[in-house]
């Protein structure tokens, strides 16, 4: 396999969203042949599951699962897939995704684009992957908001058999409203609805699958505190913070820097890393915190983990870094 460092020219010479299709084409042929990485790690238990390093892919790249094997392969210490919907949808019109290299940063408005769950089910159930597999699930589009939950049932019924743990994902930008599930009355319904299903499914499949919930950077302290207390009173098992950002703030003037969608990368760091420090402050170890943000070197996830992480996820900083990042990452993570 060509070093990152001669590849990067190559995608980043191409329109990002082409990038990505040929990075999740090449990885899942990759997937069979290249050798498993091996980084030295203690390993964690989060969830009730042995994680063997705290370092994690990022929903988002790999919607549909197609290359999990080569995920794996690269030493990621559990792989999450998705966001997933019911039924499949092409997501919102492109162009959709743009880089911003001059601050290692990534503006997308892709909206769930996904075969659907039974598409993805289908790619798990071909992978040889035996870590730890997130499977994160969202709303169609078109499905209206008052009928929401109904769709996040039909995703925790369909994917409960396959994941190590599910994400619920309310916290994208690209689908219209969708954030007015953190509202407390929203929530509170949805996690009641969730949890509620889940002991149904632990019943019947003789497994109990972990529950984690995705939230935006984009709270206050009132809303941060009204999660947490929420996500202690559903009993839910972690939460993952965060998704991207609306704000632009550290990009201003950039090419593309007033394109509409979630910004990723390292301009979200700080802001990502506040709310994983409210959360650890608001839930008092009661339940783990899986940081996403603004990843682009050890130091940084190192950084998540001391405001009160117990894993991490990468996504942006893959993209401008390679997979030097993750073997950096397990490193100053332990």
């Amino acid at each position: 396999m060509l070093p990152y460092c001669l590849l990067k020219p190559v995608l980043f010479s191409l329109d990002a969203e082409t990038a990505h299709e040929l990075t999740i084409a090449s990885m899942k042929k990759l997937g069979a042949l290249m050798p498993p990485a091996h980084f030295h790690s203690r390993g964690i238990e989060v969830m009730g599951l042995h994680f063997p390093n705290r370092v994690g892919l990022a929903a988002g790249l790999d919607k549909n699962g197609e290359a999990i094997n080569g995920w794996g392969k690269l030493g990621f210490g559990f792989v999450e897939i998705g966001t997933v919907t019911p039924r499949p949808q092409p997501g919102n019109p492109k162009p959709r995704l743009f880089r911003l290299p001059e601050k290692q940063g990534i503006i997308n408005r892709m909206g769930f684009n996904n075969h659907g769950v039974d598409a993805l089910l289908a790619n798990v159930k071909e992978a040889r992957f035996k870590g730890v597999l997130g499977i994160n699930i969202g709303k169609n589009a078109d499905t209206p908001m008052e009928k929401a939950v109904d769709d996040y049932l039909v995703g925790l019924d369909k994917v409960y058999a396959a994941a190590g743990y599910v994400t619920v994902n309310i916290s994208s930008p690209n689908t219209k409203n969708l954030r007015q599930l953190q509202g407390e009355s929203e929530l509170d319904a949805l996690l009641g609805a969730l949890k509620a299903r889940q002991t149904v499914l632990a019943g019947k499949h003789g497994r109990y699958v972990p529950m984690a919930l995705k939230i935006a950077p984009d709270l206050d302290d009132a809303q941060i505190v009204n999660i947490a207390d929420a996500l202690r009173r559903h009993h839910i098992d972690a939460v993952i913070a965060t998704n991207t950002t609306l704000s632009r703030e550290g990009v201003e003037g950039l090419p593309h820097a007033e394109e509409t969608g979630g910004l990723s990368g390292a301009p979200v760091f700080e802001k990502s890393t506040a709310v994983v420090r409210a959360l650890a402050k608001a839930l008092a170890g009661e339940l783990p915190i899986i940081a996403a943000g603004g990843i682009t070197d050890g130091a940084k996830a190192k950084a998540k983990l001391d405001a009160g992480a117990s894993l991490v996820q990468l996504y942006s900083g893959l993209i401008y870094r390679g997979p030097e990042l993750i073997k950096e990452c397990v490193a100053a993570t332990g």
